[in-house]
């Protein structure tokens, strides 16, 4: 079985790492105190040099894996996506209010106003616009909150979904 390049790569940094820094600690040991100072210094810089090494190695080859070379990630519309799910959410608690006369008509109205607004805007990832016009549709139908609820749930995981991060 072959072995990945990126693998390669850092087993020869850390054998040529692993040299020099016990050359350059026996170097330092015989102008210190002699041979015994030498062979101490050389072994204590070669096994720290090794242990640093290794404790990086996964840190180094992740930057080798292909996931860190695809499309970064857009903040941008994921913050969208977010502000698009808050809108959606006061509007939902507009139209099932916990009590009768928690919300006024004007507050309901300007609730689905933005949540239309944000809602269409184009800088949402489609999955997401989609997604976010069926929750509109199900909380304006205003009959089921669990129909609503429902298609709000759909909205979230649609938004996780087109996370790059995660």
């Amino acid at each position: 079985m072959k072995s990945p390049i990126g693998s390669r790569i850092h087993l020869m940094i850390t054998f040529v790492l692993v040299t020099c820094g016990a050359v350059a600690g026996a170097c330092l040991g015989v102008l210190v105190s002699g041979r015994l100072m030498a062979v101490v210094f050389g072994s204590v810089a070669g096994l720290g040099a090794a242990l640093g090494s290794f404790f990086s190695r996964r840190q180094v080859l992740a930057l080798f894996q292909p996931d860190h070379e695809a499309v970064p990630a857009d903040g941008y519309a994921e913050g969208l996506a977010d502000a698009a799910l808050v809108c959606i959410a006061t509007y939902q608690a507009a139209v099932f209010p916990l009590t009768p006369d928690g919300v006024t008509e004007s507050e309901r109205e300007a609730r689905r106003t933005m949540a239309y607004r944000i809602s269409a805007y184009e800088g949402l990832p489609y999955p997401v616009r989609t997604s976010a016009a069926a929750a509109l549709e199900a909380i304006d139908d205003g009959a089921d909150p669990k129909l609503a609820e429902t298609a709000m749930k759909a909205l979230c995981l649609t938004i996780y979904d087109n996370r790059h991060g995660r």
